[in-house]
């Protein structure tokens, strides 16, 4: 029997990957078996999805784990993604990817070196969030604007990735490249696992937090006066952040990981007028983007962070003339980026 081209692709792919695709007797079994389970259940459906409808990616479990991960991202980039354009810290993502790239040299090294075995994103999980605290001590303590501190961690985490591979470029450069561009066929059943849980920390955090990290958003002044501790939740913000980046870091890659962050958003806000409106729109911008993206990545044989982010910004530029094709009709002006209404969910916070 002969595959169709983009399974024959993706198959290879998944032989010639360095890392393997299943858990293979990791130390985080006992804790990730519950999600293995649902990631059964999920394959399960996606097979049967398959079945019905003749979709060929849908035959393949890494694909069901890759559009998994896909829908996450989708909702938790925009969902922390709202809160950072309208702070004006759309960079921090590219800051925070960068150091996660050193978090998974860290992992990488750490296995190739010493054999430990450990999983790369967990490490690029820790590394990436204290890197995100660096972010804010670095601004608290010498008073230096954001961007300042953002391009300090940026380029030493990109530094101390560099290094770490070429001390052991022989184990460790065969595989970065999946960590820097992204790849479908590697996204293993432990790692969609570790996604999960992450999603699940990033969603329920801001569904916690969700009045004062919109109080400190649009008038962290006055919110500081009210008494909310501002700098408590900035560090929750870019801690969320970090987590965000690692989980898309799986298909995205290091590079185009913050686009998720910042392009869907900034459609949204294209054709929004409240904040709750905004974050509604984004999300489902980029599910459309990532499910586009995916397809059109296994189909055409191409890298799937590039597509995602191709098919992202179209859609981008289709919400900008959406914007000013209503504000020609005679409609309310389009709104400006980070100019949106809070509407009553900032009132909401101040009580």
């Amino acid at each position: 029997m002969t595959l169709p081209t983009g399974a024959a692709a993706a198959l290879a792919a998944l032989h010639s990957s360095p890392l393997p695709l299943q858990s293979e007797g990791s130390a985080l079994d006992p804790v990730l078996a519950p999600i293995y389970y649902l990631l059964d259940l999920w394959s399960l459906l996606m097979t049967a999805l398959g079945n019905a409808t003749g979709l060929e990616l849908l035959q393949y479990g890494f694909m069901h784990r890759a559009i998994l991960v896909g829908l996450c991202i989708g909702v938790m980039a925009p969902l922390i993604g709202t809160f950072l354009v309208h702070r004006q810290l759309a960079l921090i993502g590219d800051a925070l990817a960068h150091t996660a790239f050193a978090g998974v040299a860290v992992g990488l090294f750490l296995n190739g070196v010493l054999s430990l075995g450990v999983s790369p994103y967990l490490t690029a999980v820790v590394v990436a969030v204290l890197a995100a605290l660096l972010i804010e001590v670095i601004s608290e303590v010498t008073d230096a604007y954001n961007d300042v501190s953002m391009a300090i961690v940026l380029s030493t985490g990109f530094a101390l990735g560099t290094v770490l591979i070429s001390l052991n470029a022989g184990g460790l450069a065969v595989g970065i490249n999946q960590y820097l561009f992204g790849n479908l066929s590697t996204v293993s059943a432990e790692n969609a696992a570790i996604l999960l849980v992450l999603f699940a920390i990033i969603v329920g955090t801001v569904a916690l937090t969700r009045n004062q990290l919109l109080y400190v958003t649009f008038d962290e002044t006055a919110a500081e006066v009210s008494g909310i501790p501002v700098n408590w939740y900035n560090r929750v913000m870019v801690m969320l952040t970090a987590l965000v980046v690692v989980g898309a870091m799986q298909i995205m890659g290091v590079i185009l990981v913050a686009a998720m962050l910042v392009v869907p958003v900034a459609g949204a806000s294209q054709v929004s007028r409240s904040f709750g409106e905004s974050l509604l729109v984004s999300v489902v911008l980029a599910e459309l983007a990532v499910l586009l993206g995916i397809g059109a990545a296994y189909y055409g044989e191409a890298t799937a962070g590039g597509v995602i982010v191709l098919v992202a910004v179209a859609i981008y530029a289709l919400a900008v003339v959406a914007g000013k094709l209503r504000e020609a009709r005679g409609d309310d002006e389009a709104p400006e980026l980070g100019s949106i209404d809070a509407g009553e969910d900032a009132v909401a916070a101040s009580d």
